[in-house]
């Protein structure tokens, strides 16, 4: 399988369920407070649900209130891609894993020092791997 054909639609299908993909590839936003890791503060890293990808450290999230998973900043500024986003009236920097193009979220200049960054995050477009504690 090449690399272009791993991220092709229906790689993404087979291995998102409905509402991560909706998120991840359509655009779509999860409702506030409900998400899988709105309220999670587990030491480790988060992955991109749709490639495997590391975005975020547990050590950059913190509680913005918002409801969504919040970061002061990627792992990397190489793992993701902004985009601006004018959609629902707003305008606004989305958020994309740079290795898949899924939709994670969106940034925002309202976080925390050191960046004074707000990476607002579906839990959808995420998936936590624990930092084991033994």
């Amino acid at each position: 399988m090449s690399e272009s054909d791993k991220f092709s639609d229906a790689y993404f299908r087979e291995r998102l369920t409905p509402e991560q993909y909706y998120v991840c590839r359509e655009k779509g936003t999860e409702r506030p407070f409900t998400g899988e890791y709105w309220n999670v503060f587990t030491d480790g890293e988060y992955r991109c649900r749709g490639c495997g990808e590391k975005l975020f450290d547990s050590h950059t999230k913190f509680d913005a209130g918002c409801g969504w998973p919040s970061f002061y900043a990627p792992a990397s500024a190489e793992v993701i891609r902004e985009a601006f986003d004018e959609s629902h009236g707003m305008r606004r920097t989305e958020v994309l894993c740079e290795r898949c193009g899924s939709h994670l979220g969106h940034v925002f200049n309202d976080g925390p020092a050191p960046t004074g960054l707000r990476y607002c995050i579906n839990s959808a477009s995420i998936e936590l791997e624990a930092q084991d504690q033994s």
